[in-house]
């Protein structure tokens, strides 16, 4: 290995933040008066949820991966960056580049997940210098009502308190400018075009049926058209179709279709820029507070913002009890009598979409396919997991892990728990009566049949 440019690095790891613009962990590497040198892994099932058999990533969560990664790549070709694609065990990887390249230190984003905490506690332990920059939420901690020991433990109280005290949410940054790249030459370095398992992630279209429509590609080409149901990945994607939702005449509507099923202007479909950080949720906030002071405050708007509280929730709620939300009784002290897994084979079947519920089967085979789900649909077939099949709800969640291309560790660990009632919530779970959840949501039998075995 050779270091090309002059001068020891600074190595800045791209986790659940492929973005320039509002990223204060970037913008801390970038102060810092070295060369950079910008590094990611290509995602892998990672051990947080035990050995439940489960083969790998679905190819739609590679391929959103893999353009969101084009995408960040060539935002930063453009300030003569190179992000190199790491393969292999991350810690080790990461140890070999420091030993090749001399760098003093690494920066990224803090992740408050134990996998991603680990990772990061075992290179401090190799002796690499690491600066963690928390960033994911819209709130700066020294900013709540609360310190976040004492976080409320029901969402409904902390929003009340958020609201009440008027928490300022974080005013999204520029993306710095003055950056000098730093290349260093690798037989262990691979390009994404080069990786995902032959997924060709410049040409993948999104399975016609599903509910979230998407197609790799930049926004920034002069003839490119972006509607809701022709949606590009990558930071430059999210950002454009953030402004044509907000242009839509949809943000008024959210509240009332939110439930839907199928198509993609039910909801605001922001979660997979979002997983990756392609776009913040300060950013969000801030065009969406733009658009009320526009367009006024309605149900709808207000709504979106109420999601978006719920994502922030549950990341100080891992910042709270951190591996205690991973704990096979959660936040119990002693598991439920009825929490008891049964055969692996009901799993399987669940996992195959042949469990025999209309439904859920439906659901199961949406996911399979397209990586995507409605959010009325993950809380449905998560119940059933739990409370029909009788199944370890962390099966389920590693699960979701592998095929959701919009997986976030926390938002994917805290719904589990919610549904699972081994969270905070005090209603002790939400068990969800699939015939009632059917009549009210796919009446007609619409969504079955989009969804169905011989379809």
């Amino acid at each position: 290995m050779s270091l090309v440019d002059v001068g020891a690095p600074v190595v800045y790891w791209f986790r659940s933040d492929m973005r320039l613009q509002d990223n204060p962990a970037w913008t801390r590497a970038c102060a810092m008066g070295r060369p950079v040198l910008a590094v990611t892994f290509a995602p892998v099932l990672s051990t947080r949820e035990g050995a439940w058999g489960i083969p790998g990533l679905s190819p739609s969560r590679k391929a959103w991966w893999a353009a969101t990664v084009q995408e960040l790549r060539r935002e930063l070709d453009a300030l003569g960056v190179s992000l190199l694609v790491l393969r292999g065990e991350s810690m080790v990887a990461l140890v070999r580049l420091f030993e090749a390249s001399g760098a003093v230190a690494l920066v990224c984003e803090e992740i408050a997940a134990p996998y991603e905490k680990a990772q990061l506690s075992s290179l401090r332990a190799s002796g690499i210098v690491v600066h963690s920059v928390w960033q994911s939420t819209l709130f700066k901690a020294e900013d709540l009502p609360f310190p976040v020991t004492d976080l409320p433990g029901v969402f409904t109280r902390f929003r009340n308190e958020v609201e009440r005290a008027k928490v300022p949410f974080r005013t999204p940054l520029p993306a710095p400018v003055n950056v000098t790249g730093c290349d260093l030459a690798s037989d262990a370095v691979s390009f994404v075009e080069d990786f995902v398992d032959g997924v060709a992630a410049s040409k993948f279209v999104a399975d016609p049926r599903s509910a979230f429509q998407w197609r790799s590609g930049s926004s920034g080409a002069s003839d490119e058209v972006l509607h809701l149901d022709e949606v590009l990945a990558g930071s430059g994607g999210g950002h454009a179709y953030l402004q044509r939702y907000l242009e839509s005449g949809r943000v008024a509507l959210y509240k009332a279709t939110r439930n839907g099923l199928t198509g993609m202007a039910y909801s605001s479909k922001w979660s997979p820029w979002l997983a990756l950080g392609a776009v913040s949720a300060p950013e969000l906030m801030a065009a969406l507070k733009a658009h009320e002071r526009e367009h006024g405050t309605t149900d709808g708007s207000y709504w979106l913002w109420f999601e978006l509280l719920w994502r922030d929730y549950f990341r100080w709620l891992h910042l709270q009890y951190g591996a205690g939300l991973y704990r096979p009784k959660g936040l119990l002290e002693a598991a439920k009598s009825d929490r008891v897994p049964r055969h692996r084979r009901s799993f399987i079947l669940w996992t195959e979409g042949r469990t025999g519920c209309d439904l859920v089967d439906a659901g199961m085979r949406e996911l399979a396919c397209s990586g995507y789900l409605s959010n009325r649909m993950r809380q449905v077939v998560a119940s059933f997991l739990i409370y029909e099949l009788g199944c370890d709800w962390r099966a389920g969640a590693a699960w979701f892990e592998s095929q959701l291309l919009d997986f976030d560790v926390y938002s994917n660990q805290g719904n589990w728990l919610y549904i699972a009632g081994l969270g905070t919530d005090p209603r002790g779970g939400r068990r969800f009566n699939v015939a009632k959840q059917t009549a009210d949501h796919d009446p007609d039998g619409a969504y079955r049949a989009l969804w169905s075995a011989g379809s």
